[in-house]
């Protein structure tokens, strides 16, 4: 986990040691800025077996700003898209 001063720079890019791209970010949005903060991004994982980008998943990540630079708190995976589609419902009925 790459550590960023910079609320802007945080990704969840991530390759292994030959380089090879594991996680794909598609799109991030920031929730909150501060010494707390709160972003959804949009991904895909690299499948081994078949060298190919699976179906997009979005995580929720908390950081927490210490001694100058962001580090990960907490994250929250959403599986899929039902349950992307459980949450989007369960908050436009609780907050319409």
């Amino acid at each position: 986990m790459a550590e960023n001063e910079n609320i802007d720079d945080i990704t969840i890019n991530y390759a292994d040691e030959e380089g090879v791209q594991l996680v794909k970010e598609l799109d991030k949005i920031i929730l909150s800025r501060g010494s707390w903060c709160t972003i959804i991004f949009l991904y895909q994982d690299l499948d081994r077996k078949t060298g190919e980008f699976g179906p997009q998943k979005a995580t929720i990540r908390r950081y927490k700003k210490t001694g100058g630079v962001f580090r990960q708190q907490s994250k929250f995976n959403i599986s899929g898209d039902k349950q992307g589609m459980q949450i989007s419902d369960a908050l436009r009925k609780w907050f319409s």
